[in-house]
């Protein structure tokens, strides 16, 4: 289910396409030098019967002429289901556009990182027949900004470094120094970086931080980012309703109705359905299908 952090931890990319540049000198991975860089369509969806959305796709063209693509997803969690998942969109990605894919993964905690790391292997055990090695941004390799300079100079990896590390014993000082640079900055664009840094910390005591550092919360900001995880919280929190109400009613719910639900973000849609499940006999039903 989206959240509001998990939004945070991989839509930076798309406000500041440059971070990633950041990110793979943190990894120590050498990149070719990027010459452009263009948000692409996340959805991987085939004729039916599953949607399948990454994250957020970025096609990087570098100096030589050449392009890739780059997938980032925000894991917060173990999910076996996930790497099936990743398998597919490198594959599908390739496919479709025959462009070099990687996969980027960032995590907000080091056990979810280690897991991610593990490499996919679809096949036999001797003999795979496809390999996947994700790139892992997390608690362990992302630097641990807490110099006020430091953070002026690399402002989206600042935030990033914020929410990667938003439990790390020393979040206090990484967004002391955060907010410090913030304040040099033009008032319109410090506002942006700190609803990305506010939403991305999440339900954590760093938030209650971020906010007294700050002096105001995340509803005083009227920024087209604020506004939009705004729209998803409510999104999330209908979708979590109508599965709560069929759960509760004992109805029982394939996990492609699951998913069906999860993955639309039309809140009157939502709507309709969560009506509908009040008195649904079947998951069908809610849809209208049955």
């Amino acid at each position: 289910m989206v959240s509001s952090p998990h939004e945070a931890h991989h839509r930076i990319f798309q406000e500041h396409p440059g971070l990633f540049a950041s990110a793979f000198r943190a990894l120590g991975i050498p990149f070719p030098e990027p010459v452009a860089v263009s948000l692409m369509d996340t959805d991987l969806t085939e004729i039916r019967p599953l949607e399948r959305h990454v994250d957020t796709l970025l096609r990087i063209d570098v100096a030589s002429g050449d392009s890739l693509l780059l997938a980032i997803e925000a894991q917060g969690k173990k999910d076996p289901d996930k790497r099936s998942s990743w398998a597919y969109y490198l594959a599908h990605l390739y496919a479709k556009f025959r462009y070099p894919c990687v996969l980027l993964v960032v995590c907000r905690d080091k056990g979810t990182a280690e897991w991610a790391a593990e490499p996919i292997r679809v096949g036999l055990e001797n003999h795979p027949s496809l390999v996947v090695f994700p790139l892992v941004l997390g608690p362990h390799n992302v630097p641990v900004v807490t110099d006020a300079a430091r953070a002026a100079d690399d402002i989206p990896m600042a935030v990033f470094s914020a929410i990667t590390h938003s439990d790390d014993h020393d979040i206090a000082a990484i967004l002391e120094a955060l907010a410090k640079a913030l304040r040099d900055m033009d008032a319109d664009a410090a506002a942006v970086f700190a609803e990305f840094t506010e939403a991305g910390l999440g339900a954590t005591p760093a938030r209650e931080i971020w906010r007294n550092l700050m002096g105001t919360g995340l509803s005083h900001f009227r920024g087209f980012v604020a506004e939009s995880f705004r729209d998803e919280g409510r999104v999330e929190g209908r979708a979590e309703d109508i599965l709560r109400i069929l759960d509760l009613r004992g109805v029982p719910v394939p996990e492609a109705a699951r998913q069906r639900v999860s993955a639309c973000t039309d809140l009157a849609v939502l709507d309709v359905w969560f009506e509908r499940a009040v008195t649904a006999p079947s998951a069908d039903a809610v849809f209208g299908d049955g």
